[in-house]
């Protein structure tokens, strides 16, 4: 991924703030899992991936919503800091900046919930206040933890301006216009929401493919299914990409898929050839998962450059 060519990514999306409590092992139903210890970071996939593809070379700008609390201040400044186009992030009285709970066990594996808060006060009419934005942009990442409407709304000014749309479908819910499919470029879903998306099972890469040929079915142009530790499957109209994970010990998967998501963005926004694109992003998800937290877990270029010369 050269570091000289301009890279320009709006995300339109959420910002949260993190709970983090790791434990030994994540608690059944009704059971309490004592002796953990306590982090508290900023989050939301999309100030995550908003951070993950500033780190990683892109030019960046963030809508988003947040509550008129410390938190939503604290968000602002520190996204700001880390050099990323703020001007976009609206500030609501009527909502809590919105907040996650995650409980992590001793092998990296996670439970987490969120109170969108503010998130879903992002509206269509702020988004289209953002004109600016979108003609600035080349690449428009967007995730489902703001408005239906308002995700729509971007992802249809994004192609009427020829921006490469990106989706990742996380966390899926139900009522998404069936037009909205296709208004998507890369679709990047897991393989519990890609199986939620597609109704077919996905157990491994040709299960991936099955799925991701579903998805391609309803208008999407390349589905991309991350699989772990399988690494991913992209399903795109010229065939198959099948891109294996790096090996690392995993301590924390909070933001892998945010890290896959921003790398990606980063780099179709370069231009680069998705093969290449999706090592680059594969080699970023699995630094994030050796770290703790959600934005502290994300790498930096030079970072997931040294894991891509060893490999």
């Amino acid at each position: 991924m050269p570091a000289d060519i301009a890279r320009r990514v709006l995300v339109v999306g959420s910002a949260n703030v993190d709970f983090t409590v790791a434990a030994s092992r994540l608690p059944a139903v009704g059971e309490t899992v004592s002796g953990g210890t306590l982090l508290v970071n900023h989050g939301g996939k999309g100030a995550n991936q908003a951070v993950a593809a500033r780190r990683l070379g892109a030019e960046v700008r963030l809508v988003a919503c947040v509550g008129d609390d410390a938190s939503g201040r604290g968000i602002r400044a520190a996204l700001e800091a880390e050099g990323i186009g703020v001007d976009g992030m609206v500030v609501t009285p009527d909502a809590a900046t919105g907040t996650a709970l995650i409980v992590v066990d001793g092998q990296g594996r996670n439970q987490i919930v969120v109170a969108p808060g503010a998130n879903w006060r992002l509206s269509v009419e702020h988004v289209r206040a953002r004109a600016d934005d979108f003609a600035w942009a080349q690449v428009l990442m967007c995730q489902l933890e703001t408005p239906l409407d308002t995700l729509e709304w971007a992802l249809a000014e994004a192609r009427r301006r020829s921006l490469v749309t990106m989706l990742n479908p996380a966390p899926v819910r139900e009522g998404i216009e069936d037009g909205v499919w296709r208004l998507v470029d890369y679709l990047t879903p897991n393989e519990g929401e890609a199986e939620r998306l597609s109704g077919v099972a996905v157990r491994d890469a040709s299960s991936a493919a099955a799925a991701g040929q579903a998805l391609r079915e309803r208008g999407v142009g390349s589905v991309i299914v991350t699989l772990g530790a399988q690494g991913s499957l992209a399903r795109t109209a010229r065939g198959d990409i099948r891109t294996p994970a790096f090996s690392v010990e995993a301590v924390d998967t909070t933001a892998a898929g945010d890290a896959f998501n921003g790398a990606l963005g980063a780099a179709l926004a370069g231009r680069d050839p998705l093969p290449d694109a999706l090592r680059f992003a594969s080699a970023a998800a699995a630094i994030a998962c050796t770290r703790r937290g959600a934005q502290p877990s994300l790498p930096t270029r030079a970072e997931v450059r040294r894991l891509l010369d060893s490999a």
